[in-house]
């Protein structure tokens, strides 16, 4: 039942992360449809995306692939997420509320990643 909880905890906050994503890039500037809006959405859903797929294989090896792509895709959205601040797409609050999520997540798939070897 914890493993259970853990992964539904870990699933919601995946899952919102990416919904927040997409909609504080509504925001961007149009001329960035193709650049980061899209690198940036595209990487958060991929956060979601590899680990749904990796929870559902029955392969270890299989499951920690999909979660080290999970985690580099998180931290790729994280890194633009401080450049789309830097550059003033983002206002702090926005950016401190996604990274301290994004950490949260990492955080958390990381220790999975530890436990798995």
């Amino acid at each position: 039942m914890e493993n259970d909880t853990f992964h539904n905890k870990l699933q919601r906050l995946i899952d919102n992360y990416a919904y927040e994503v997409y909609l504080c890039s509504k925001k961007f500037p149009h001329d960035e449809i193709f650049g980061i809006t899209s690198q940036l959405r595209r990487s958060a859903l991929s956060v979601a995306l590899n680990y749904i797929e990796g929870f559902s294989r029955s392969s270890k090896k299989a499951h920690k692939v999909f979660l080290e792509t999970s985690f580099g895709s998180l931290k790729e959205s994280l890194y633009l997420l401080g450049f789309s601040h830097r550059i003033g797409y983002l206002d702090k609050n926005t950016y401190d509320k996604l990274t301290s999520v994004g950490n949260e997540i990492g955080a958390m798939l990381w220790g999975i990643l530890r436990k798995m070897g």
